[in-house]
């Protein structure tokens, strides 16, 4: 055999070797893939507050373990009750999906404080009757809060109820998000009294929300009340519960808040307090109808603003 016979041999075996190295390293390469897939969590429930107290929870939280509880079915719409884990609690809600045919917009709905699930149906019923799906959950403490519970728990550096709150928000949207017959890209959120507060913080952490509609509902005016403290760690908490501090985080996105001027739980004053401090693009309802939360005076403008936030 001459040397160049022998060296075209060589280089048969030295390439046959290389390919076979590169299929080793591309197995090796897929099996850590599959590894790390199972082994590394997908997506996080993790909270963290700045230190100028805003809250925030990852974007990524991960699939939803939904189950359906009863599904009922309506002229032109699918009701499920439904429930779902978020974080140490177990969230029911109702699911209500109008029969389309296509992708359609979802809203998750915040009812105020003592107010159930089902008290949330008026407002579906709404939003279905305009081609949108919706999600009424039945929040933790139904809506109440207990802010001296909840400090203390700061100061433990254990995560206030409210806090979790704003998750169970988030999570709502993702239950929306990952339903076949909704568009992900056009999600809203609407909250009445107390569940405006959680609306308008859920909105300002998940920029992906579409916008916020807030009826019923204002901000605390934390910062006309900081001159007065001297314990930091209780401002940084009073921030972070509080939707004002979060008004800067919603633009672009439309942020609407709808009022009667006979509200006396929460006063129309407050309401436009915390709707000054606002950015645009932004528009403020006052309706005569009702007292405190929703009335048929605010059909039209909540229609209205919802279109304009789907764009459509």
């Amino acid at each position: 055999m001459s040397f160049k016979q022998k060296n075209n041999k060589f280089k048969k075996v030295e390439k046959k070797s290389s390919v076979k190295s590169m299929i080793y390293v591309k197995f090796g390469i897929l099996i850590l893939l599959v590894v790390a897939y199972y082994l590394i969590p997908q997506g996080s429930d993790k909270w963290t507050v700045s230190d100028t107290g805003i809250l925030s929870y990852p974007e990524n939280r991960g699939k939803v373990d939904v189950k359906i509880l009863k599904t009922e079915s309506g002229p032109d719409y699918i009701l499920s009750t439904i429930s779902f884990p978020s974080k140490d609690f177990t969230v029911e809600g109702l699911l209500r999906i109008p029969v389309a045919g296509k992708k359609v917009p979802g809203i998750v709905i915040l009812p105020g404080a003592t107010i159930r699930k089902e008290g949330t149906q008026t407002l579906a019923d709404i939003f279905s009757n305009m081609g949108y799906a919706s999600i009424g959950i039945e929040q933790r403490n139904r809506g109440g809060v207990d802010m001296n519970y909840d400090y203390n728990l700061w100061k433990n550096k254990s995560e206030p109820v409210e806090h979790k709150m704003v998750f169970d928000a988030l999570r709502s949207v993702d239950v929306l998000r990952q339903e076949p017959s909704i568009d992900p890209e056009r999600i809203a959120i609407v909250g009445e009294s107390n569940g405006g507060r959680f609306a308008i913080i859920a909105a300002a952490i998940d920029p992906g929300i579409s916008g916020v509609i807030g009826i019923s509902t204002s901000g605390y005016d934390i910062e006309s009340q900081i001159g007065d403290m001297k314990d930091e760690n209780l401002i940084r908490f009073d921030r972070s519960i509080d939707p004002e501090t979060y008004l800067g985080f919603i633009p672009p996105r439309k942020f609407v808040m709808i009022h009667s001027v006979n509200d006396t739980i929460i006063p129309i004053q407050l309401a436009r307090n915390t709707f000054k401090k606002a950015k645009e693009p932004k528009q403020f309802y006052t309706v005569t109808t009702g007292t405190h939360g929703y009335s048929e005076g605010m059909k039209e403008p909540l229609e209205n603003e919802l279109k304009r936030i789907f764009k459509e």
